[in-house]
């Protein structure tokens, strides 16, 4: 499974962007995907989950009421819409897959696969 992540960049605060994550293979309806982001210093965090069937979406604290997760599976992509951005948001964002599974997407060892990262800065 190969996944890439685009759409990051330049925002001011209160701005928004959409990352997109497009996986190859046959199988992407039947994939988790997930959404975590490391900023400079810190270790990497959970944002955002969706299961395979789009059915259940997850959100950390921090983002949930601004950001949302969608998945095309026709198009093979996940996408995390984030609105009302703010500096604390800037990080490298990156989307991961776990196949044929029902349980955690909390966690980055929830996942077997990783996309390469978008930089996303939101200016003050």
């Amino acid at each position: 499974v190969q996944l890439q992540a685009s759409g990051g960049g330049l925002v001011q605060a209160g701005g928004s962007l959409r990352l997109s994550c497009a996986a190859s293979g046959r199988t992407f309806s039947s994939y988790a995907m997930g959404w975590f982001r490391r900023a400079p210093g810190k270790e990497r965090e959970f944002v955002s989950a969706i299961r395979s069937s789009g059915g259940s979406t997850y959100y950390a604290d921090s983002v949930k009421g601004r950001f949302t997760i969608s998945r095309d599976n026709a198009k093979n992509t996940v996408y995390l819409q984030m609105n009302s951005l703010k500096p604390e948001d800037t990080a490298v964002y990156y989307c991961a897959s776990r196949i044929y599974y029902s349980g955690s997407l909390y966690y980055t060892r929830d996942y077997d696969y990783w996309g390469q990262g978008t930089l996303v800065t939101v200016s003050s």
